[in-house]
C-alpha cells in the first residue's frame, strides 16, 4: 500500500508541474503548482523528513503561492502589458532535455546499488526544535531581528511620497 501511495503522489507532483510549466493560464499554473507543492511535501514524509514536509507547507504553499495568487489577482486588470511567453528555442530544449535524461537514466542504471535493512527513523522535529530553542538561540533571534529589520525597511521604501 505504501508503495501505491508513493507512485500516486510521484505522479500527482510530475503532472502537476508539467501543467505549471504548460498552461497558457497563469493562474491555473498558479493552482497546480499548489499540487505540486503538496506533493513535494508528501515526498518529503515518505523519506521521514516531517519538519521539511511541515516547512513546505507553511512556507511554500502558505507565502510564497498565496503571495504568487495575490500577485496575479492584483495584475489581471493591466491591459497596456503584452507579455508572450512563447518558446523560440523548443529543438533545442528538447535535445538538451533528452541528453540529460539519458544520461541520468545512464548513471542511475550503472550506479550501484546498496540495499539495507530497514532502518527506524529517528524524529527530526524534537531535535531540531531542541536545537532551534536552546543550542542555536542566540542566532535564530538575531535572524529573526534582521528579517524583521528588512521587513520594515521594505515596508518603508515601498510607500509612497506625499
Amino acid at each position: 500500500m505504501a508503495d501505491v501511495a508513493f507512485w500516486m503522489i510521484v505522479v500527482l507532483t510530475v503532472a502537476s508541474a508539467v501543467v505549471v510549466v504548460h498552461h497558457d493560464k497563469l493562474l491555473y499554473s498558479a493552482i497546480a503548482l499548489l499540487f505540486t507543492f503538496f506533493g513535494v511535501a508528501g515526498l518529503y514524509i515518505f523519506l521521514w523528513a516531517d519538519f521539511l514536509a511541515a516547512v513546505q507547507v507553511v512556507i511554500y504553499v502558505g507565502g510564497i503561492l498565496v503571495l504568487v495568487i495575490f500577485g496575479i489577482m492584483l495584475t489581471n486588470k493591466i491591459t497596456t502589458v503584452n507579455i508572450s511567453h512563447t518558446s523560440m528555442q523548443r529543438g533545442v530544449s528538447g535535445l538538451l532535455i533528452a541528453g540529460v535524461l539519458g544520461s541520468l537514466g545512464l548513471m542511475i542504471s550503472k550506479s550501484p546499488w546498496l540495499v539495507q535493512e530497514a532502518v527506524v527513523p529517528t524524529e527530526t522535529v524534537a531535535t531540531i526544535g531542541r536545537l532551534l530553542m536552546m543550542d542555536y538561540l542566540l542566532p535564530f533571534e538575531v535572524a529573526s531581528l534582521l528579517l524583521l529589520g528588512a521587513l520594515i525597511g521594505a515596508a518603508t521604501l515601498s510607500r509612497r511620497e506625499e
